[in-house]
């Protein structure tokens, strides 16, 4: 697959905008393309002035046509996109960060109900933890400053769905507004806590590398237990916080005894615990993760230290260390039980991860022995992607701006993850056409029943975004058009870059960036959407079905008409 070269994607886009127009210039002067103002031609002998855009049409990151969002829209686009510092192509971090906030801050005041119908379902069902978390800190915030009673409580304990979570709303609150806590953050924060914490959470969360430890979180908030053995847990946290050396787990809870006797075994001994008879029961027992493992052993994990962990490992944490399982040698049956459970359809829908993180694992895994697994793990996580009836353009962006990477801990960018959905939406349609856009743009061929990996290396850079160009080339009287893009599209002379559709055909948008302004107007048949989860295309046969458009979590996952 070509590598991206944002330069070369400048250039090439700003030297189609001059092929249409020559001699583009602001004032008589050529400017580079991300230049606003008013554009005039020059041609031998004549200056005449160019109108671009009615005055009332905004302008996007590359001067084209910009169609503002409601606050919701916004809100809702740039939440399902958003990784809390990280920095997209056209965006600041901070700028990005506080676009967010501001909306949030904004609408917890306005309508606190749909705000926190968006928080709840951008954890629990969109999976966005960071965002989810920054925006019930920023809803309280807004809502105690504006004296607005309700809802706070609830939006904190709805986003709270991890035991790692508490200390990190906690973490953001305290170190952006100090350590008073507003009744409403704490109580919420206590809710999530009595719900939260276990045994086995306090093993794999409560470690030193956290901001707030357990311990933290019970000294701010002061739960009540909900059970009669969480007392003695509480107790048990708050002196490994500040007691370690004498902390001792409850009486009777077989899991931290197991753990604490597995943790006074002097250093020399435990390579052989672990790799001899019953090893692999006894990590289990003590509730003994990969991560802990390493740090408990004081030494690599070799082969035989991953053989005893893989069985009591998930089917996520698997396929994040495929790479180590090869670089340690793992041997062959073990790796036969890996590709099992990695590639079980069950174990892929109860791991609901997006399908993107195992086109990761694929890229990164160097042995061949992982791949057949990873392309049917992929098809599973797809299995939700609807089959759509009649004639369906999908159109792929892979424009320079597209291959900003999303997060800073993935190698993935946002053309990756569009052409993933594409393809699956393509390859289950009854009849659909596969287009992959830029500057210019093409058909990718498909065949029935493909894998989406291997279709995935027919996709190009394609150096600008020029979306009007290739819905004018490939519409033909389909019944829907499916647009997966940032929506960033240059300039054209036409307003809408996809206006040759007719008004009663379908266009569906899926944004992955959450940029401000959207790239067609509003319609009876113009739906924008946002989001990697592949639930999301479900919307698609809902709405055409005549269902309710309402927000995903108003409706049974009908799509909000955007």
């Amino acid at each position: 697959m070509t590598r991206f070269n944002r330069q070369r994607a400048k250039v090439e886009a700003r030297h189609e905008i001059e092929t249409e127009v020559p001699g583009l210039t602001r004032r008589g002067v050529t400017l580079p393309l991300s230049t606003h103002g008013e554009w005039t031609t020059t041609s031998p002998g004549s200056v005449r002035k160019l109108t671009v855009f009615p005055s009332s049409v905004l302008r996007n990151h590359e001067s084209g046509a910009g169609f503002a969002r409601t606050p919701k829209q916004e809100l809702f686009l740039l939440a399902v996109s958003h990784m809390a510092g990280q920095e997209s192509f056209y965006e600041g971090a901070a700028l990005r960060d506080l676009r967010y906030e501001r909306l949030v801050r904004q609408l917890a005041v306005s309508d606190p109900v749909w705000t926190l119908g968006l928080l709840r379902w951008l954890r629990t069902e969109a999976h966005m933890r960071t965002a989810s978390v920054i925006g019930a800190a920023e809803f309280v915030r807004a809502r105690t400053e504006a004296r607005a009673v309700g809802f706070s409580r609830q939006a904190v304990d709805a986003v709270l769905q991890r035991p790692d979570e508490p200390g990190e709303l906690l973490a953001y609150w305290t170190a952006r507004y100090g350590r008073r806590l507003p009744q409403p953050l704490r109580r919420g924060v206590a809710d999530a806590v009595r719900r939260l914490y276990t045994g086995r959470a306090l093993l794999k969360y409560d470690t030193g590398s956290r901001a707030f430890r357990f311990g933290d979180v019970l000294e701010l908030t002061h739960p009540a237990p909900a059970h009669p053995w969480q007392g003695e847990l509480f107790r048990y946290a708050l002196d490994r916080r500040h007691r370690p050396d004498r902390a001792a787990p409850p009486a009777g809870d077989a899991l931290l005894g197991a753990h604490h006797a597995l943790l006074a075994v002097p250093v020399a001994e435990r390579h052989a615990l672990v790799t001899g008879a019953g090893g692999a029961e006894r990590l289990r027992e003590a509730g003994m993760t990969w991560e802990s493992v390493a740090g408990w052993l004081q030494g690599p994990l070799d082969a035989a230290v991953w053989e005893a962990l893989i069985p009591s490992m998930g089917a996520m944490a698997l396929v994040r260390n495929l790479r180590n399982f090869d670089l340690a040698g793992v041997g062959d049956r073990a790796a036969a039980d890996v590709a099992r459970r990695i590639s079980d359809a069950d174990e892929v829908r109860r791991s609901r991860q997006f399908p993107f993180r195992y086109l990761a694992a694929h890229r990164n895994a160097p042995s061949a022995r992982w791949h057949e697994a990873l392309e049917a793990a992929l098809q599973h996580s797809l299995s939700q992607v609807p089959e759509l009836p009649g004639r369906t353009l999908v159109l792929v962006d892979r424009s320079g701006s597209m291959f900003d990477e999303p997060s800073a801990r993935s190698r993935l960018n946002r053309a990756d993850s569009a052409a993933i959905f594409g393809t699956a939406l393509a390859l289950r349609a009854e009849h659909a056409d596969l287009v992959e856009f830029g500057t210019s743009s093409q058909a990718v061929p498909l065949a029935p029943g493909e894998s989406v990996l291997r279709a995935l290396d027919r996709f190009h850079d394609l150096g600008g975004t020029n979306t009007a160009g290739a819905v004018q080339r490939h519409y033909d009287g389909h019944d829907r058009v499916v647009v997966v893009t940032d929506e960033q599209a240059f300039w054209t002379p036409r307003v809408d870059p996809l206006g040759v559709v007719p008004e009663h055909v379908p266009v569906y948008t899926w944004n992955l960036a959450g940029y401000s302004l959207g790239h067609t107007g509003a319609g009876p048949h113009r739906h924008t959407f946002g989001g990697l989860g592949d639930a999301a295309f479900r919307l698609v046969p809902l709405i055409e079905s005549g269902a309710a458009a309402a927000w995903p979590w108003e409706a049974d996952g009908a799509g909000r008409r955007a």
